[in-house]
C-alpha cells in the first residue's frame, strides 16, 4: 500500500455528505450531493478513520495491543 494515499483508505463511520466537485457536477441533477464511503484528505475524521481501519487489520492478524501503548502491536507465536 502506498504510504501517501493511506487516508485514502481509512473506512468513514459516520455519515459524511459533500458537494460535487467543480468540474464533476451531474448537469442532470445539480444539487445532488456524494455520500462518502471512505475518507478523504483534509478531513478531520481522516487520520482516525486510517488508523482504525489499519488497527483492524493488524487485529485480524493474531496481533495484540500493547497495555501500555495502544499504538504497539504485539505477535506472539508459539515458536519463538
Amino acid at each position: 500500500m502506498d504510504v501517501k494515499t493511506a487516508f485514502l483508505y481509512g473506512k468513514v463511520k459516520e455519515e459524511i455528505y459533500v458537494c460535487q466537485p467543480p468540474g464533476f457536477e451531474d448537469s442532470q441533477y445539480p444539487d445532488h450531493v456524494y455520500k462518502l464511503d471512505k475518507a478523504l484528505y483534509g478531513f478531520h475524521q481522516a487520520p482516525r478513520a486510517w488508523d482504525a481501519t489499519l488497527t483492524d487489520h493488524i487485529l485480524a492478524n493474531r496481533y495484540t495491543r500493547g497495555a501500555i501503548d495502544q499504538t504497539l502491536f504485539v505477535r506472539k507465536d508459539k515458536d519463538a
